[in-house]
């Protein structure tokens, strides 16, 4: 994928990993737009030199209004990455964290589904152009206090391998971001192990800039949750993960 001269919307870029990707596509030459649901952050991301619109992905009318503004704006557009998303913990066996599977499932699958819908015609009707969708290492390897994440992103995985079969033939590309734990909003502190945004968004930039597009933007610290069935460790990786459950509210070591 050529980086520059491009026009980029990235949904869910107000921050975290979105907010990297926005500045690096702007750093390589492209015209760059930010979605997202905060009003202060789309103005210090103005202040930047970004484009910005205000969008709810859990909203129909929010995205189709997002989109009219952005069309207008930018009829040139032809890259949508779709990073909107929510992680949550959650206790299955308190029935009270089916809210917050119903918030998972609503921002990060039907958010991608409404995003998708929305810039489908528009990136068709030119013929050329390029959805991001963005999962998670969790898609391919659970963390198991996290179920309905790790479900809305193996269910993103399958939609956008769909997604892409559909749009075979139309010069609409879809390449898939799988970030494994990235250091963003605290992430460090839940995870030491967390690899840098900086080294992330390097690796990424790397290998969306090949050519043919790689159909999934693997780095290389994601791989051990990637091919963790193939290789042989997922059980193991698993129910080492699963040492975390031990810290949910109500349980007992």
């Amino acid at each position: 994928m050529k980086l520059s001269d491009r026009t980029v919307l990235v949904v869910g870029g107000t921050s975290g990993i979105g907010r990297e990707l926005a500045r690096r596509f702007a750093a390589a030459g492209s015209t760059v737009v930010v979605g997202g649901r905060s009003e202060a952050a789309l103005a210090r991301l103005g202040e930047e030199g970004f484009g910005t619109v205000r969008v709810d992905v859990t909203d129909d009318a929010s995205v189709a209004s997002a989109r009219d503004v952005v069309l207008d704006r930018y009829p040139e557009l032809d890259t949508v990455v779709t990073m909107a998303g929510v992680m949550l913990v959650e206790d299955l066996r308190d029935p009270a964290h089916f809210e917050a599977t119903r918030t998972t499932v609503e921002t990060n699958l039907l958010g991608t589904v409404r995003v998708v819908d929305a810039f489908t015609p528009h990136l068709v009707g030119r013929g050329a152009g390029a959805f991001v969708t963005v999962t998670s290492g969790i898609a391919f390897l659970p963390y198991p206090p996290m179920p309905s994440y790790a479900a809305s992103k193996a269910a993103v995985h399958a939609y956008s391998e769909a997604l892409r079969a559909q749009l075979d033939g139309t010069g609409v590309e879809v390449a898939e971001l799988v970030p494994p734990a990235v250091a963003t909003a605290g992430q460090e502190k839940v995870n030491p192990n967390a690899l840098p945004l900086d080294e992330f968004a390097d690796e990424v930039m790397d290998l969306l800039a090949q050519e043919p597009t790689p159909r999934e933007i693997l780095v290389e610290g994601v791989l051990m949750h990637r091919w963790a069935e193939r290789d042989g460790t997922y059980d193991a990786l698993v129910a080492q993960r699963s040492q975390a459950l031990a810290a949910l509210p109500g349980r007992r070591r």
